[in-house]
């Protein structure tokens, strides 16, 4: 099912070519749109469901907003909870920087594309604070720039749908 990922990727155009700045700050080539490909509900589903049927999960999270359709896509394949996590912190309703209930849940994170890993942390830090059991995050896809090697020193590991590498073989 991964190949069929990647095949949806391409197919979805998911690689664009110039100069773009990345999340992390860091200047590149080409840039991996994963949050309009899985605009796509074939994208989606695939996704979702290799994910659901590969790992032991209680509830899924996403950090918003690349990673909030993703976890609400493999919360219906699963038949788990989903949560979400703020980027911030709002100065209204609740302020909290999770929407749903993690503590004492072994969560799963998703996300969109991983590169240095910052974002992945950030959801790591923010669920584990919330009391959440974490050791595994999942990226569609893993621009291999230091992510899994970030995750690894916090004990949690890295899976990857598809590596940058194939994609743009």
């Amino acid at each position: 099912m991964v190949n069929r990922i990647l095949d949806l990727l391409v197919q979805y155009k998911a690689v664009e070519f110039g100069d773009f700045t990345l999340a992390s700050g860091a200047q590149s080539r080409y840039y991996i749109d994963v949050k309009t490909a899985i605009m796509q509900p074939k994208l989606l589903q695939e996704i979702a469901a290799e994910v659901a049927a590969s790992f032991e999960f209680e509830c899924i999270a996403g950090v918003a907003v690349g990673g909030v359709p993703l976890a609400v896509a493999v919360s219906l394949a699963a038949d788990k909870p989903c949560a979400v996590i703020r980027a911030a912190a709002k100065d209204h309703g609740k302020n909290e920087m999770i929407i749903g209930n993690v503590k004492g849940k072994r969560v799963l994170l998703i996300e969109d594309v991983t590169t240095s890993g910052g974002s992945s942390k950030y959801g790591v830090d923010e669920l584990r604070k919330a009391g959440a059991l974490i050791d595994t995050v999942i990226t569609v896809v893993d621009r291999e720039g230091g992510a899994e090697k970030l995750l690894a020193a916090d004990g949690v590991t890295l899976h990857s749908l598809v590596k940058a590498s194939e994609l743009l073989a």
